[in-house]
């Protein structure tokens, strides 16, 4: 069912208030990582509010979807997610990398219901999904998987193994998501270590492969449906961001890959956010 303009623009609401959120707990951690989450924050609002069959209040539902989070780095995006949609209390988001917290720099499993998998070393989200879709399959369940990964981080040799092994069996309830924001820590991607034609390379692992404008709401979640009704192979979804989304003033700054804002930064990054209103979404080029 397409959505309304209504509901889109709740969905933007929702992720500038989860871009408020990371800025805001960042500043409290003294420590994380800035552009990846920012620019992720309209993928998961969608998914937190829109896509997936989840329930906050039974974190564990056997039934719920799966969603795996392969560069653990950008956590902060999904706590904040998280915390929106009713997971725990927002307030714990300022907990962020404290001793003791729920709230890791890497998401811990068995620290925080409602996380799937423990992450932090890079290109092993989609070898997990590729695991979970297997034995769904091999149990006759319908959930959905859906794995979120970076662009960087396809330079590991584990992604393709993964990606072969799920083109192989046709998983068709994996939606592999790729954060193509261009940057990694330390500079641009294709500078690194040129990763085009991401498209090409998985077609050629018999994937289903969609672009999109990672910051257009209704685009995102057309393709997220048009993923779940192809039966034959998985589908990535190749999304197109902004490294630093909605803070104009490091928007496409690799610098911010790695590094916090200070208590001066954040105060005007959470101007610039809400100076930008309803307006944060739809304006990739």
């Amino acid at each position: 069912m397409a959505l309304t303009d209504d509901e889109v623009l709740l969905l933007e609401a929702k992720a500038e208030k989860i871009r408020e959120t990371i800025i805001t707990m960042l500043v409290a951690a003294g420590s994380g990582h800035t552009a990846g989450p920012l620019d992720m924050a309209d993928i998961f609002a969608a998914f937190y509010f829109h896509i997936l069959k989840h329930d906050p209040k039974n974190p564990d539902w056997e039934d719920r979807d799966r969603l795996i989070l392969s560069n653990g780095h950008i956590v902060p995006v999904r706590y904040a997610a998280m915390a929106h949609a009713g997971y725990f209390p927002i307030e714990e988001c300022l907990t962020l990398r404290k001793f003791g917290s729920r709230l890791q720099g890497h998401p811990e499993r068995l620290r925080l219901p409602g996380l799937e998998t423990t992450s932090g070393p890079l290109g092993e989200g989609l070898s997990q999904a590729a695991g979970i879709a297997y034995a769904f399959r091999m149990d006759e369940k319908k959930q959905h998987v859906f794995c979120l990964m970076g662009d960087g981080e396809q330079n590991e040799g584990n992604i393709w193994e993964a990606a072969m092994f799920a083109g192989k069996n046709a998983l068709s309830n994996i939606t592999a998501v790729i954060d193509r924001n261009n940057i990694q820590i330390d500079g641009l991607t294709e500078e690194v270590m040129p990763l085009d034609s991401l498209r090409a390379k998985y077609e050629s692992f018999n994937w289903h492969v969609l672009e999109v404008n990672g910051h257009d709401m209704r685009a995102f979640i057309t393709a997220i449906e048009e993923a779940k009704t192809i039966y034959e192979k998985p589908t990535l979804i190749i999304a197109h961001t902004i490294a630093g989304k909605g803070v104009p003033e490091i928007e496409f700054n690799y610098l911010w890959h790695g590094k916090p804002p200070t208590k001066e930064e954040g105060k005007r990054f959470l101007q610039e956010i809400r100076s930008m209103g309803g307006k944060v979404s739809g304006e990739y080029a």
